[in-house]
C-alpha cells in the first residue's frame, strides 16, 4: 500500500476542493492518507510572499475561478464572511484531536479535516471565526487534547516547518514517493504516477526542475 500526505490550511478554496476530488483522484489504488494541517500565511512569510486574497485583482480571480471549478466539480463551497480570517483556531483543533507526536492515531483522520473545511467552506457564509460555531464544532469533534495547550501549539508549529523543509510552499500539497504536488489543478498529474505513468521515470520530473540562469529581480 502507497502513503500519501495531504499538507493543507482550511483557509485555502483550492485545499478545500482538492479534498473533495482526492477520493476520485484516488479511485482503484490502495493508498493510505495522511492528513497534516500546516499554517500557509507561515508559509508565505517565510518565503515572502503575499497571499492570493491579499492582491486584490488576484482576490477577485481566485474567488471567481474556485467558484467555477465548485461548479465543474459538483460541490458546494460558500466563502466565509472574512476572508482572509486568522485560521490558528481551526488548526489546532485539529491536531487536538489527534494523538500525542509518536503515538499510534498521531494524524488527524479525513473525518476530522473534512468537518474543519465543511466548517468554512459550507458554513452558508457565515464567519468561520464566529464563537458559538467554533465551540459547536469542538464539541462536534471532542477533541482529545487541548487545543489551547502549548503541546498542540508546538506541533502547529514543528508540522509547518518541517513542510517547509520539504519544499512544500502552498495549499493543498500531495506528497507521494518523495514528489511534491501543489495544487488542485496538480491532482490529474498525482494520479498519472500512482498509475504508473512512465513519463515519472523519464528524467523529465527532474531535468525539468534544474535551474536556469535569467534575470534577477533588484529590491
Amino acid at each position: 500500500m502507497k502513503q500519501l500526505t495531504f499538507y493543507f490550511d482550511p483557509i485555502s478554496p483550492y485545499a478545500a476542493l482538492a479534498f473533495e476530488a482526492l477520493p476520485e483522484a484516488l479511485a482503484g489504488h490502495s493508498v493510505e492518507v495522511v492528513y497534516r494541517p500546516i499554517l500557509f500565511a507561515a508559509l508565505l512569510q517565510a518565503l515572502g510572499q503575499k497571499g492570493p486574497a491579499e492582491i486584490e485583482a488576484k482576490r477577485r480571480w481566485t474567488f471567481r475561478q474556485v467558484a467555477w471549478l465548485a461548479h465543474v466539480q459538483g460541490v458546494v463551497l460558500d466563502p466565509p464572511a472574512q476572508h482572509p480570517f486568522n485560521p490558528l483556531p481551526l488548526l489546532r483543533l485539529a491536531w487536538a484531536c489527534a494523538a500525542p507526536q509518536g503515538q499510534p492515531g498521531d494524524t488527524p483522520g479525513r473525518w476530522v479535516a473534512e468537518q474543519l473545511f465543511h466548517h468554512v467552506w459550507r458554513g452558508a457564509g457565515a464567519d468561520a471565526n464566529e464563537p458559538a460555531r467554533l465551540a459547536e464544532l469542538s464539541r462536534r469533534l471532542a477533541p482529545a487534547q487541548d487545543p489551547a495547550g502549548e503541546a498542540v501549539k508546538q506541533r502547529l508549529r514543528s508540522e509547518t516547518e518541517a513542510a517547509l523543509g520539504l519544499g512544500v510552499f502552498g495549499v493543498p500539497t500531495v506528497e507521494l514517493d518523495g514528489r511534491l504536488f501543489w495544487g488542485q489543478d496538480a491532482l490529474p498529474m498525482l494520479r498519472a504516477a500512482l498509475d504508473g505513468d512512465p513519463w515519472f521515470r523519464s528524467g523529465i520530473w527532474e531535468s525539468a526542475a534544474q535551474p536556469r540562469p535569467g534575470v534577477a529581480r533588484k529590491h
